[in-house]
């Protein structure tokens, strides 16, 4: 089955929330320098393009990455066209069958240049929570940096899904992908006091 990477590219200008860590790779270790290989070094956000979030990163004593388990990340993920909508709200779901759905992905296309941090993009509305976890939901995915409005301070989305058990997946790239059932794989790096983890997101086809 082939693969899709619905992964943001990480490289030099890759869009950054304002005033955060932007990207940086350099070799910090030639190969003329150590006689045998190249050694690079990474500077970044936690938050820069595809990414999971932890509770620790709106709660202060919420579970760091390293507690969160494995399996949230692994496994059939529903994609949903939600396209020309300004917000997600929970009667925009009352028509999508969410029989057997854990992980649902929604793409926006909110988020139309990926050069530029946008200043504006479809966003979760805090009653959507509560109406997911009715479905057992665990996991949602999002196709922009943020599941709130990116100017929020309250973060309603972000509590609300933790309130209801529902795991975050931002940054992903579902341009390309057709809505329907997927494998999704989007492993978190086992940082043990972070706040989130970059991840590599990847879909393959998958029979409901």
């Amino acid at each position: 089955m082939s693969i899709i990477d619905i992964s943001r590219r990480l490289e030099q200008g890759t869009p950054t929330w304002p005033g955060d860590t932007p990207f940086s790779y350099s070799v910090s270790w030639s190969k003329e320098e150590s006689g045998s290989v190249n050694v690079g070094k990474l500077e970044m956000s936690i938050h820069t393009g595809t990414h999971v979030d932890a509770p620790f990163h709106f709660m202060n004593n919420g579970e760091r990455i390293y507690d969160l388990d494995l399996e949230l990340y692994v496994g059939p993920a529903l994609v949903v066209d939600v396209t020309n909508l300004s917000s997600i709200a929970a009667k925009d779901l009352e028509q999508i069958d969410l029989t057997n759905v854990s992980r649902i992905l929604f793409k926006t296309n909110s988020w139309t240049d990926y050069t530029k941090f946008p200043e504006e993009v479809t966003y979760i509305e805090a009653d959507v929570a509560p109406f997911l976890a009715k479905h057992n939901i665990k996991l949602i995915g999002v196709d922009v940096p943020s599941v709130d409005p990116l100017d929020s301070k309250e973060l309603q989305a972000h509590h609300a899904l933790h309130t209801h058990h529902i795991h975050i997946l931002e940054g992903l790239d579902l341009q390309n992908v057709t809505p329907g059932w997927y494998e999704l794989m989007a492993f978190p790096l086992p940082i043990v006091e972070g706040d989130g983890s970059p991840v590599r997101a990847v879909l393959r086809s998958h029979n409901k």
